[in-house]
C-alpha cells in the first residue's frame, strides 16, 4: 500500500513541477487517473473585433456578393452560451471512431455532461457542458484542430 501512495505523491510532485493538469498511468494491477480540479474550466476572454477597411469597387466591376451572415450570434441572444475550448489540441465528438457523438444537436445537457475531448500531448481532455440546456450547435467537426478559447458549441440555457 505505502508503495502505491509513494507513487501518487512522486507523480502529484511532478504534474505540480511540470504544469501537468492530467495523467493516467497504468503499471500492471496499479493504475491511476489525476487531474487537477478547474484546469477545464473555460475562461472568459474579451471579444476583441477589427472593421476591415471597404474598398471601392473597380470600375465595371460586378458588385460583390455580401459575406455570410452566422445564424446564431451568442451576444444577440443571452439564452446562448458557448463551449470554448479551454485549450489547444484536436477535437473529437466522440469517445472513439465507432462509438456515437457525446452530444448531438438538440440534445439536453447537464453543467457536469461530457460534450467532447480534445487530444493534446496524446492526452485525451474530456470536456465538460458546464451549464444546464440544449446543445444548439455544433461548431467544429471531429478531428479538427481547436485553439485555446475557440468556440465549440452553442448551449440555450434551459
Amino acid at each position: 500500500m505505502t508503495t502505491s501512495i509513494e507513487k501518487i505523491s512522486a507523480l502529484l510532485a511532478m504534474m505540480k513541477d511540470n504544469d501537468i493538469v492530467e495523467l493516467e498511468l497504468e503499471e500492471g494491477d496499479f493504475s491511476v487517473a489525476l487531474r487537477k480540479q478547474g484546469a477545464f474550466a473555460p475562461t472568459a476572454m474579451p471579444a476583441m473585433t477589427m472593421a476591415a477597411p471597404m474598398m471601392a469597387p473597380a470600375p465595371g466591376a460586378a458588385p460583390a456578393a455580401a459575406a455570410p451572415v452566422p445564424a446564431e450570434n451568442p451576444a444577440d441572444d443571452p439564452a446562448l452560451i458557448q463551449i470554448k475550448s479551454p485549450i489547444v489540441g484536436t477535437f473529437y465528438r466522440t469517445p472513439s471512431p465507432e462509438a456515437p457523438p457525446f452530444v448531438q444537436e438538440g440534445d439536453a445537457v447537464r453543467k457536469d455532461s461530457v460534450v467532447c475531448i480534445i487530444e493534446a500531448m496524446k492526452i485525451m481532455n474530456e470536456i465538460r457542458a458546464e451549464t444546464d440546456g440544449k446543445i444548439e450547435r455544433v461548431l467544429v467537426e471531429s478531428g479538427e484542430p481547436v485553439e485555446y478559447g475557440q468556440p465549440l458549441f452553442l448551449i440555450r440555457k434551459g
